[in-house]
This record gives structure tokens, C-alpha cells and sequence, in this order.
């Protein structure tokens, strides 16, 4: 059983504390993103995190019913939006194993009965609104099953090889087809089946698979139909700092401006591969800056991108965290979650789950009473509460910390005016310690100990090997009090 290490021992601080220089408030900064950024994210995602949840492999039943039972579980780990995968009826011909791929849509306005009723599906998410949650769903517009009601009823909406037939949206995809988006008619068949859902489950918005394969016209116009019946939230499977594996070099665009009209938030693929990159050694935590910077530079501070260490692709394809980033899956699930961006739990992680889960076929999460249940809602909640991390706000500060004398450590300051927040990790097997250089005096508290030290410009802390630590800038006691 995986549980944090102890941060018990190892700690080593001199309060050496100088002025630092005066924090950006408010006043100083300019909060109006770029005029071609139209999009206004809905208030309750200021604060979110988010959940990916299979609903297939998440119980041994696999329905909605079964899975609404963990639903105060969640709200108490921190979670703001659920992100259910496909709900819809599965394609069977050229199915991939015994229950197909969730991404192969049979039918864009039913529910598979395999995960239970719409009913169901309603009550789910009535539910998850009744705690505080808001739920996404995930649209696959790109492709349907071969045998789905669209390629029946409308076979003039799909791409055609020479010879006349479908075609897969990539040779590897051989149990979908392309739909055709040259198509007016389809269009409005897409907008309306989107559309469908937030009338009839209330769901609060999509998490659009891949994303940049559509037009972004489309979905320009998409949001715009999609605020009418209520206020959503858009996530975008996309990134343009970082092109697909599937894709060609020729067949990426870096210019598909689907975060100004369209979507709240886009993957932070890049962030994601270099995260695996800097746990096998592959890149120094230098990169990480290089990588900001690119960031900084491609989109406005408004922008939401989700910053992760697994999905149902990765965890798939790729492997668990623990296959793909070793002794380091803890430390940079800290970094996913402490830098900018919205942080992403894919569901298992909070189980320490070290298997790949079958895409194609049942393959229940062993939870084994959630041994990093505590680990995810302290950080979850951090994010959820603390105003120097909130999602989109041009107005709070970054800092990076002056580069260690080691190249897998990594330190960095989140302010909001006077509150703070500090991360420091090491990815290296042997014991650093850092020296903190142009830190803010004041007394932190570790999140994970609760330990409370006083720490400033010249102060040092001893990292373990493969270790975490986040501080959070805390009030001074009472003169005449003790913490």
C-alpha cells in the first residue's frame, strides 16, 4: 500500500529572513484578457478541480446508481467538476474487445443501458448540483461507430475514401468513421444533440474529444447556441503548444484559437510530457521555466489549461503513474496540482492504482481503501480555498525561485496580494537542500505535516530523496498564544 512519506524528519530551516520586494496587488495589474478572448468562465469554476470518472470500471456493478455513492466522498476530497466519459450506446460493428470503446457513439441522444437509464442519469447529476458539483460530459463530435444512427440515416455527413466508403479519422481508429463538418445540416444536428443533454440530464457543460480534428467555427458557434438554454463550461482535448501523436506534423495547426470564442480550458499536453520527461531524469527542472515562458507567451493569464498525471488515455496507453514516473508520481502530482492551471484526478489515482485499466472491456478499480485519499483532498482543498491559486486570475503572482544547485529540484511561489503559497520538490534519489532565496518572510504551514516554521530570503530546507513540500503563508500567533 502507497501512502506519502513522512515529513516528520528531514526538516532543517534558519530563519535568516530579509524584506522582499513589494507584492503586485490588484491595483497594479490589468485583468482584461486580449479583445479577441470572449469567453467568460462560469464563477463556480474560479476555484475547480477536476475529475475524470470511468464510469464503466468504477464500481464492480459499472452504473450510475453505483457510482453516486461515492459522490460525498468527492465533494469532501475537494472536487468542483465531475467529467463523465461517454455515456451513450456503443457501437457494435467493428467492435475493439467484449464492450467497445467509449468513443465509438451508436446513438448521440440515448443512454447505454449498460450504465443504467437517463432517469439515472438525471438523478446523478441532480445529486452531484445538491453538494456543490457540476458535471461535464464528454462529446465526441469528431467520428461515430460504423453502425450509428447518423451513418444509417445521414451517410452524406461522413468523409469517403476514393472508393466511396467511410474511413476511420485515423488508421488506428478502425472501429469509428469521420463525420464531415462541411455538412450544414450536420452542424445543427451536433449543436442540437449538445444542446439535448443540458435539457435533459442538466449537465453544465463538454469535454470535447479531440477537439482540434473540428473546425473551430464550429464551436465558436456551438458556445454561442449552448449559453442559450445555460451558462457552460467548455474543455477542449487540444493543446497548441504540443501536437498530437496521431497526427502528422502537416495535419497539426498551432493557430486553432478554439480558448477565444469556444472553450474555457484546453489541455496542458505539453506540461503533461515534460512532467514524464522530468521524472525519468530525461529533463532538468529548468525546462519547467522554458515552459512557462512558451505558456505565457501562447495565452493570456485569463486562460484555464488542465494540468494532470494520468487519464483513461495515459493510464491505458501509457501506463499508470507509477509505471511512467517511478518513485516521483507523488511529488509531481504536487506540481500538477500546485502550478497554474486547473489540476486533474483521473478516478484511481487516490486508490495508488498501478495497473492499466482495459479500454475495451470491464476491468473494476481496486480501491483498497483509498490510501491517497488523504493525500488528494489536502491538495484539492488547498487549491479550492487558497486566493493565489485560483484558476484564471491575471492579478495573482508566480515566481519561480533562483534555480538550485541541483537539477531535479524545483521551487516556486503562488502570491494573491498577501497570501502565499509555496512548493518545493525533489525528483532526484538523494537529499538536497535548498536554500530559499527572495522568499517573503513569514510563518508557513506545511500542508501535509501541519507543522508550522518561520521561513524568509536565506532559509533552508532538507528534501529527501523523491520528496514534497507545500507551505502555506499563515497568520503570526497570538503574542500570548501558542498555535
Amino acid at each position: 500500500m502507497l501512502r506519502p512519506f513522512s515529513l516528520l524528519s528531514g526538516l532543517l530551516l534558519l530563519a535568516a529572513c530579509q524584506p522582499n520586494q513589494p507584492v503586485r496587488t490588484v491595483a497594479d495589474c490589468d485583468k482584461t484578457p486580449p479583445a479577441e478572448y470572449t469567453i467568460r468562465h462560469p464563477a463556480w469554476a474560479d476555484s475547480a478541480s477536476i475529475y475524470e470518472v470511468n464510469i464503466r470500471q468504477y464500481t464492480p456493478e459499472g452504473t450510475f446508481r453505483a457510482f453516486e455513492a461515492h459522490l460525498p466522498r468527492l465533494q469532501k476530497m475537494g472536487v468542483g467538476i465531475l467529467w463523465l466519459m461517454p455515456v451513450q450506446p456503443i457501437g457494435k460493428l467493428n467492435r475493439k474487445g467484449t464492450l467497445g470503446s467509449q468513443y465509438s457513439i451508436q446513438d448521440y441522444r440515448a443512454v447505454n443501458p449498460e450504465f443504467g437509464t437517463m432517469e439515472d442519469m438525471r438523478h446523478l447529476n441532480q445529486e452531484a448540483h445538491k453538494l456543490g458539483m457540476h458535471v461535464i460530459l464528454d462529446w465526441v463530435a469528431n467520428h461515430t461507430s460504423w453502425d450509428s444512427q447518423l451513418s444509417q440515416q445521414h451517410p452524406e455527413w461522413f468523409t469517403r475514401t476514393k472508393a466511396g466508403g467511410f474511413q476511420p479519422p485515423v488508421s488506428d481508429w478502425q472501429d469509428v468513421i469521420d463525420l464531415d463538418y462541411s455538412k450544414p445540416e450536420l452542424r445543427r444536428y451536433m449543436q442540437e444533440s449538445m444542446a439535448f443533454w443540458l435539457r435533459e440530464a442538466d449537465f453544465d457543460g463538454f469535454r470535447c474529444d479531440v477537439a482540434g480534428l473540428v473546425p473551430t467555427d464550429f464551436w465558436n458557434d456551438t458556445r454561442q447556441e449552448l449559453e442559450k438554454v445555460k451558462p457552460v463550461f467548455m474543455l477542449a482535448e487540444w493543446d497548441e503548444l504540443f501536437p498530437p501523436t496521431f497526427l502528422k506534423p502537416e495535419q497539426f495547426s498551432p493557430d486553432t484559437k478554439l480558448l477565444e470564442k469556444a472553450f474555457d480550458m484546453a489541455y496542458a499536453l505539453r506540461l503533461h510530457g515534460l512532467l514524464d520527461s522530468l521524472a525519468t531524469g530525461k529533463a532538468p527542472t529548468s525546462a519547467l521555466d522554458k515552459y512557462r515562458t512558451a505558456e505565457s507567451q501562447r495565452y493570456p493569464g485569463s486562460v484555464y489549461l488542465m494540468n494532470f498525471t494520468s487519464s483513461h488515455d495515459v493510464n491505458s496507453w501509457d501506463g499508470s503513474e507509477y509505471e511512467r514516473l517511478g518513485k516521483n508520481a507523488l511529488p509531481l502530482a504536487v506540481l500538477a496540482a500546485m502550478l497554474p492551471g486547473i489540476p486533474m484526478v483521473y478516478n484511481g489515482q487516490e486508490a495508488a492504482l498501478k495497473k492499466r485499466l482495459r479500454f475495451f472491456d470491464k476491468d473494476t478499480i481496486p480501491w483498497n481503501d483509498y490510501p491517497l485519499q488523504d493525500f488528494y483532498t489536502k491538495l484539492l482543498q488547498l487549491k479550492k480555498r487558497h486566493p493565489a491559486l485560483l484558476n484564471g486570475d491575471a492579478c495573482a503572482e508566480f515566481e519561480a525561485l533562483p534555480a538550485s544547485s541541483s537539477s531535479e529540484v524545483y521551487s516556486f511561489v503562488r502570491r494573491r496580494d498577501d497570501k502565499a503559497v509555496l512548493t518545493v520538490i525533489n525528483l532526484g534519489r538523494q537529499p538536497h537542500q535548498l536554500v530559499l532565496r527572495t522568499l517573503g518572510p513569514g510563518n508557513y504551514r506545511e500542508l501535509f505535516s501541519g507543522q508550522v516554521l518561520r521561513l524568509g530570503s536565506g532559509s533552508k530546507v532538507l528534501l529527501p530523496g523523491h520528496s514534497y513540500r507545500v507551505y502555506e503563508q499563515v497568520p503570526p500567533p497570538p503574542r500570548n498564544g501558542l498555535w
